[in-house]
């Protein structure tokens, strides 16, 4: 018994504390809401909901803190969580779907509301906020039997127009009508009923009864917009347009941002033939909203119905590009397709043009003589689509993504002398015609120029600052050439020649680039473009050298010899350390042959030092070399091993330079593969003596020079020689630098590593008159 006892004080005591602390949390929760003090009264409430989870008072008091603290979706939760204590209480049911109602939470709002209605069934507000929702979630049936309850106990005004607006949205226009009437007749100053009558009666077709009410509504408000616009569409209704568009008219004056008001004018426009009106109408649509694809459409039916077809046509593309993919989009898509195709209708035939091989005229086309098949390059322009293309009977496919209909296609040629073309467009406008293929050779010709000289990349150095350019080159191919023509002037030549030199002299004034243009009778084509670079204007200027020219010989990929990795190396340093130097032009050879070097030295470079009037010449050869019998060689990269015979004597280099040594003041040999021999230069018979480019006579006078390594036949891959070369060339803070400087800090260099001496001399059978090489810096 004593245990019992024991047990149930503290239990006993827990009950009197809760009884104790709830009234005072309770109480000053109540009187913080009375001051306004809603956080801390949320606060009060919450410790007391925790230490008493089921006291329901609380919960009410705090939904109502929540809900004046604007935090209605927690005060709903409240006031749900209060009905699960209190199942009696109307007014908690009544709160909890009224909070969920403007929670816009209409499916829980309902079963609440219901609720109330099974507590009281004479709740209005209840039954009007149940009605609500279920029109909301367009359950208008459900709203019906709702809004007839109401009406059963408070027949108002507003009632009414509610069950009308419900009669409305379920099509029963007459008993809609009946309500609207109703409500007018209760409250004849509420405007918004006369505007709901007013549609309904359009709805119902009831036109002179709707325009009666519209009327009347505008009686009670002249600037009413939604009265203007039911009577608007009565007018266009009754074919009675001006009333119609004045009446939209006076929508635009009270609301002129109003862009629905400016498209249904326009419509009207149109449907009145006023489409200039309608298309202002429209455009006025469009700037507001540049993807209103159903602006576009009709502003297109008006253009086209004015004739502007080309301002129809863009509006029909920009509507096919915005528009919906719904039933009524895709009906009108499919009308501004036939639109489109009858206003883009034309009636000129497709135009075929080969581009490869080009097309000659009288429609011909130039193939190889026994050729059995032919790829053939052209294209096809037309104002509009193609329907099919046929060459020979081949279907052409056209090239994807390409531009005015390209294609390729192949053709038998063989034992035929013409192909028939076929082309039709969209609108069946034919093209029907055939080619003669003329068998002939088909290569255009070569043109090259050989004064001035032009780089490998079309560009010229100018010298000489006058504005005519005197220009002489050479024409190849395997025909007869039928014109020439440098800068639309006609060169001159020689008509029967093969292979034929041209001249002319062109004016420059001003121009940056000139153009040669040769064709031969076949009507090949061959267009060069040569870039005119004025630098050496520049060069020339105070340089006692004149025109220099360097020519560096790099041979690395052998047929039979090893290949080699440092001529390329060497000529690289090279031409970047004469980048500093007065230099007029670069040639740059690479892999020469035996007979390439033989002709390049006995006649091209003959020409072109002849033609280009130069004055100093240097010669670098960077590869195999030979020394057999005193005599040197440089090694062509054709060239068998162990036959003499195939080595490029550069005692033929020797002969080759006398033939222009009158064109020249300055010539220097350089090659740093072997010796040049005795039968090439004539050493030295005293030593190196100080030169200055100050004096005259060093640099007017000629000089005919070589400087060759000595001892090895093979080019080494990292040559000591042009090192010390180079760096000399680029180390000099002089103005000039004459070769013998060169020649004295090589030979150190290469005498320190063991090697033997490189050779310098003068030319043997070359005027040498006492001159000397110079290297003149560019910023002497």
């Amino acid at each position: 018994m004593f245990k019992k006892t024991a047990f149930l004080i503290p239990v006993l005591l827990v009950l009197i504390s809760i009884v104790e602390c709830s009234p005072k949390l309770y109480t000053t929760g109540k009187d913080f809401v009375a001051s306004g003090n809603f956080e801390d009264a949320i606060v009060q409430f919450t410790k007391l909901i925790e230490e008493n989870p089921e006291y329901t008072d609380a919960y009410v008091a705090r939904a109502e803190a929540y809900e004046k603290a604007d935090k209605k979706s927690e005060a709903a939760d409240d006031y749900k969580r209060a009905t699960a204590f209190e199942d009696g209480d109307e007014s908690i049911f009544y709160n909890t779907g009224r909070l969920y109602y403007e929670l816009e939470r209409f499916d829980e709002a309902i079963p609440m509301l219901a609720t109330v209605i099974a507590l009281d069934k004479k709740h209005i507000n209840a039954y009007k906020f149940k009605m609500e929702s279920h029109i909301e979630l367009k359950q208008n049936d459900k709203a019906l039997k709702e809004s007839n309850e109401l009406i059963k106990l408070s027949e108002t005004a507003n009632n009414y127009s509610r069950r009308g607006f419900i009669n409305d949205k379920l099509e029963n226009y007459n008993l809609a009508e009946t309500d609207y009437r109703k409500s007018i007749e209760l409250n004849p100053k509420f405007i918004e009923t006369y505007i709901a009558l007013g549609n309904v009666l359009f709805k119902a077709k009831k036109y002179d009864q709707s325009l009666m009410i519209c009327n009347q509504a505008l009686g009670l408000n002249s600037k009413s917009k939604e009265a203007l616009w039911i009577r608007s569409k009565i007018y266009k209704e009754k074919i009675d347009y001006p009333n119609a568009i004045n009446d939209l008219s006076k929508m635009i004056i009270f609301s002129p941002d109003d862009m629905d008001a400016f498209f249904a004018r326009g419509l009207f426009y149109q449907e009145f033939n006023q489409h200039q009106s309608a298309i202002n109408d429209f455009s006025k649509v469009i700037s507001e909203d540049s993807k209103n694809a159903v602006a576009y459409f009709h502003r297109a039916k008006s253009n086209e119905e004015i004739t502007q077809y080309a301002k129809a046509i863009s509006d029909y593309q920009a509507y096919s590009k915005l528009s919906d993919n719904d039933d009524e989009a895709k009906e009108r898509l499919k009308i501004v397709k036939e639109r489109l195709f009858e206003l883009n209708r034309e009636s000129n035939k497709p135009n075929l043009t080969f581009t490869d091989p080009l097309e000659r005229e009288g429609n011909s086309i130039n193939i190889i003589e026994d050729a059995v098949e032919v790829i053939l390059t052209g294209q096809i322009v037309d104002q509009s689509d193609i329907q099919y293309a046929k060459v020979d009977g081949v279907e052409v496919t056209f090239d994807e993504n390409a531009e005015n209909n390209k294609f390729t296609i192949t053709i038998k040629a063989e034992g035929k002398e013409t192909i028939s073309i076929a082309v039709a467009d969209v609108y069946n406008n034919i093209l029907a015609t055939s080619y003669k293929l003329n068998r002939t050779e088909i290569s255009p010709p070569q043109i090259s120029l050989i004064a001035p000289y032009a780089s490998s990349s079309g560009e010229i150095y100018i010298d000489v600052d006058n504005r005519k350019l005197y220009i002489e080159g050479k024409v190849t191919d395997d025909n007869k050439i039928k014109s020439i023509i440098v800068n639309e002037m006609t060169a001159s030549y020689s008509v029967e020649a093969n292979n034929p030199e041209f001249y002319a002299t062109i004016d420059i004034a001003n121009k940056n680039k000139f153009v040669v243009k040769a064709e031969d009778i076949y009507g090949n084509i061959n267009e060069m473009e040569y870039t005119i670079n004025r630098e050496g204007l520049e060069i020339s200027q105070d340089n006692p050298m004149g025109k220099t020219w360097v020519i560096f010989i790099e041979n690395s990929d052998y047929e039979t010899f090893a290949s080699l990795e440092g001529p390329v190396k060497d000529v690289s340093m090279m031409k970047a350390a004469l980048a500093n130097y007065k230099i007029h032009n670069i040639i740059h050879k690479k892999d020469m042959s035996k007979a390439e070097l033989e002709r390049f030295f006995a006649i091209e470079l003959r020409d072109l030092v002849r033609s280009n009037q130069v004055n100093s010449l240097l010669v670098w050869y960077a590869g195999h070399g030979k020394f057999v019998n005193d005599i040197g060689y440089w090694v062509p990269t054709d060239a068998t091993r162990d036959d003499e015979f195939t080595y490029f004597n550069i005692s033929t280099l020797k002969a080759a330079l006398q033939s222009y040594a009158t064109f020249i003041t300055h010539t220097l040999v350089i090659t740093d593969a072997c010796e040049s021999g005795p039968t090439f230069y004539q050493a030295m018979r005293s030593g190196l003596k100080d030169r200055d480019c100050g004096d005259w006579e060093a640099t007017k006078f000629k000089s005919s020079q070589v400087f060759s390594s000595a001892g090895y036949e093979l080019a080494l891959d990292n040559s000591q020689f042009t090192r010390t070369f180079v760096n000399t060339l680029r180390n000099n803070p002089n103005a000039c630098l004459p070769i013998e400087n060169v020649v004295s800090k090589v030979t150190v260099a290469v005498a320190k590593d063991g090697m033997q001496k490189p050779q310098f001399g003068k030319i043997d059978g070359l005027i040498d008159e006492g001159g000397t090489f110079f290297f003149i810096s560019k910023d002497r």
